[in-house]
């Protein structure tokens, strides 16, 4: 080609490097056709993970052959070499050296993924059979335990309770996702057990006491690899035990099928409609031949389902474990209108409870379900957090830590102070609901945020609630013919208003660490120490020791709890000499402070 013609096409023409060889035809490119993954371009790699590229060399008539470089000495690399695109190579490119020689460059193949012929709002209705590794898309949104299950998805359209499933051992009395994923739960329950010090002590040492021997514990909570710990605890401790989810989002499908394999009889899977969240729950609870005489509950539903269903049965069952908010508020509305038929034990409100997984939980959780979810940045962001309490204060203080606005809503004045004390701005939602760029409930109310408000939030606000209940969020005002739900990704949605605005929802109002996210299995040793204790007391109790009410934790047995968690720090508590007892009214071994005494 002519000095000309190159001075003709200056127009089109780029900058571009030299590769460390000059592109002449006197030094021809390598063509690799049957390298996968890797090619080779000069002293720059590119790699794919499935995907061939080839070059199409421009090979001189006479060359040597085309499969070697030629002998020919090394140039030393020019400053800048002209790049031109020919429209009727179809995008080919060619380098134009200096000299006037032109050399075509390597035309590389376009790497197509699968999933982009997949339409963004649509969800793929097969998936294929997932490896350890799994895929790059869902790693970002899924974790490893109770945001995402190892599945086969041979049979992911088929309900569970449509599919015959047994154990090795033939028993077929559960209704899990997939009973084949039992070794994954095993390997994540063991990761737990070494993060829960205080049950694995306390199944040690009650062990050969059985004090649980007879209970048959019928329970319905989150089931992670943190529950199957306590749950075969309390198996160690002698006891029965039939578990159901207490939230349809929650289940990690691998350790449910872990608890199968080892006899439990476990009926929940991630994803459950409403219909199979009730139905799990009258299978735990409707055995021929088996009465329940304890139920560990999380949030009421269990215990509201035998009052309505099954109310006999409170003849012979000895009392109740509840652990949460809406749960207790439940209990004590029964026993405010007598309607309580036995004992219950008031979990929540304990110390060990309240301080440490309402508190430090969730000051670890709400980033992690945040970060899964939207992959947001926290800084400079504007949050509302609704509600300070135990909760809310972890969510403020771990937000504010990464650089956010945070505003607080409250109705307590004791609360609301506490906030302004601890440096966040007091409002009222109307207020900032226009210009947030996250709104996070956690009162353990109803109808906190309203249509009226998810109408007002600006184009991109992300909503979640870090209550126990789904109530805190009008979902059902979202569900009308005007709005559009966009499926983003697991347990994310876009909903869409007429002119374009969206709202990022997740896990469609409901609880957004357990749903969306892992919690801190530390904190959670503590709460489910607390839990397992409380079952042994009034499974023990002697008759006339509690009556049909609602009761708070013993404080010894918060101490306990608090006591056997202490090694893991290689902390040293220090003693009170009889003189220091006898000044303070205190028994050397506790209790250390009064029930009214606030943490």
């Amino acid at each position: 080609m002519s000095v000309q013609v190159v001075a003709a096409k200056m127009a089109e023409v780029e900058l571009k490097d030299v590769p460390s060889k000059e592109l002449t035809p006197e030094s021809p490119l390598t063509p690799k056709t049957d390298d996968k993954g890797i090619v080779e371009n000069e002293s720059n790699a590119v790699v794919t993970s499935s995907t061939t590229l080839t070059t199409e060399p421009t090979v001189k008539a006479g060359d040597p052959s085309p499969g070697f470089p030629t002998p020919n000495p090394i140039k030393m690399p020019q400053a800048s070499a002209m790049k031109r695109i020919d429209p009727q190579q179809n995008g080919g490119e060619a380098f134009v050296n200096r000299d006037g020689t032109v050399a075509e460059a390597p035309r590389l193949k376009k790497i197509q993924f699968a999933d982009q012929k997949q339409e963004f709002n649509k969800r793929p209705t097969k998936i294929g059979r997932r490896s350890l590794s799994r895929s790059i898309s869902q790693s970002s949104t899924d974790s490893y335990s109770s945001a995402a299950s190892y599945t086969d998805s041979s049979d992911d359209e088929t309900s569970p309770r449509d599919k015959q499933q047994k154990n090795s051992k033939g028993n077929g009395d559960f209704c899990i996702k997939n009973i084949k994923q039992a070794e994954f739960g095993r390997r994540e329950i063991e990761i737990a057990e070494q993060e829960m010090p205080a049950l694995m002590a306390l199944r040690k040492r009650a062990q050969g006491e059985k004090p649980l021997a007879g209970a048959k514990v019928v329970g319905c909570t989150h089931i992670t690899a943190q529950t199957a710990v306590l749950m075969e605890t309390l198996s160690a401790l002698g006891a029965q035990c039939r578990w159901a989810a207490c939230n349809i989002y929650s289940t990690q499908n691998e350790v449910a099928a872990a608890l199968a394999e080892g006899g439990f009889s476990v009926f929940a899977w991630k994803g459950e409609s409403e219909d199979d969240f009730w139905w799990c729950i009258d299978r735990c609870v409707n055995l021929e031949g088996w009465q329940p005489n304890m139920i560990l509950d999380d949030g009421g539903d269990l215990t509201h389902w035998i009052y309505k269903k099954y109310p006999n049965m409170f003849k012979k069952i000895k009392g109740i474990v509840e652990e949460s908010v809406t749960g207790v508020h439940r209990l004590y509305q029964l026993s405010k209108a007598g309607k309580l038929c036995v004992p219950a034990m008031n979990v929540n409100d304990s110390v060990t409870k309240q301080k440490f997984d309402n508190l430090y939980c969730c000051r670890e959780s709400i980033l992690d379900g945040l970060k899964r979810t939207t992959d947001v940045m926290f800084g400079g962001k504007q949050v509302v957090v609704c509600g300070y309490g135990e909760v809310g204060k972890g969510c403020c203080a771990a937000l504010k830590a990464m650089g956010s606005i945070v505003y607080v809503t409250e109705i307590d004045p004791i609360c609301a102070l506490q906030a302004c004390m601890d440096g966040f701005r007091l409002v009222k939602l109307n207020e900032v609901i226009r210009q947030v760029d996250i709104v996070i409930t956690c009162t353990g109310n109803k109808n906190v945020v309203v249509r009226e408000y998810l109408d007002r939030m600006k184009n991109g606000c992300i909503v979640c609630n870090m209550g126990h209940s789904n109530t805190e969020i009008d979902v059902a005002s979202l569900r009308t013919p005007e709005l559009t739900w966009e499926r983003v990704r697991s347990q994310v949605d876009h909903v869409i208003w007429p002119d374009g605005k969206r709202i990022v929802l997740l896990a469609e109002g409901r609880l957004l660490n357990l749903s969306c996210s892992t919690v801190p299995t530390f904190v959670l040793s503590i709460t489910a120490t607390t839990q397992a204790l409380a079952l042994i007391e009034l499974y023990n109790a002697p008759e006339g020791r509690y009556k049909q009410d609602v009761y708070l934790l013993p404080k010894k047995m918060d101490e306990y709890v608090a006591s056997l968690h202490l090694p893991t720090f290689d902390a040293h508590l220090t003693e009170l000499s009889d003189e220091q007892a006898k000044y303070l009214g205190l028994n050397k071994n506790g209790p250390f402070k009064p029930n009214y005494y606030r943490y």
